[in-house]
């Protein structure tokens, strides 16, 4: 069997989850404190993917990052940057599918700490970056490892948005999802049981761990 597709997938989740932290807390930082005007029309884009169709964001992706397109033949001709096609256009793309699953958790996270706590950071002389990073963060850990967990597992599960901006491409766009159908349209149903338990058996397993570690049962677990 052709493991191929399945590292390709965890190697794709992988990436997207580390730059969605990366980016992503500063967001929602941003978000849980600020009152700006323009507040609602970020959060809005931000929670677009939950409502759009995979497919129409995969459109975009590939009209925006064609070399055909004016933005996608100058980062062809002045950077050498090809996103068509390619593991980096499945990473970006990946990464801006996932942002609400990484923001939205965090977000609400900060927005239910007491503003006592925070406070008493400032007045200790710690700056708005260290507060977030030593004081705020530890206190929302059950949201921070959820957004985590779930843009993970959103990645692993992606479907149109891949096969738009990635294609079929064996070792370098083609994950697991798109082994899955094209195994199907080959009636090939034994391959492609095999990715989609490989699929179902992970991500289960991830996400009861995250049950489990939120809620605080491992110790009643095995009762």
């Amino acid at each position: 069997m052709n493991w191929e597709p399945l590292l390709l997938t965890f190697k794709l989740a992988l990436f997207t989850t580390v730059i969605l932290i990366v980016i992503g807390v500063p967001i929602a930082y941003w978000l849980s404190n600020t009152k700006s005007r323009i507040k609602p029309v970020l959060e809005t884009l931000v929670s677009m993917p939950l409502v759009l169709p995979p497919t129409v964001l995969g459109f975009y992706f590939l009209m925006v990052f064609s070399p055909n397109n004016t933005f996608g033949n100058w980062l062809d001709e002045l950077l050498d940057v090809k996103l068509v096609f390619s593991f980096s256009g499945l990473v970006i793309a990946s990464v801006i599918y996932s942002l609400p699953f990484m923001i939205h958790p965090i977000q609400s996270g900060l927005s239910g700490i007491s503003r006592s706590i925070t406070e008493a950071s400032f007045v200790m002389g710690k700056s708005k970056w260290e507060t977030l990073l030593k004081v705020q963060l530890p206190q929302i850990k059950p949201a921070l490892l959820t957004g985590i967990v779930l843009s993970f597992a959103h990645t692993v599960g992606e479907f149109g948005v891949v096969l738009m901006i990635g294609g079929n491409i064996p070792g370098k766009t083609k994950v697991a999802s798109i082994a899955i159908y094209d195994e199907v349209e080959a009636l090939n149903y034994d391959a492609a049981n095999f990715y989609s338990f490989v699929l179902f058996a992970i991500t289960f397993c991830i996400l009861l761990a995250v049950y489990l570690v939120n809620g605080n049962h491992f110790k009643h677990f095995w009762k």
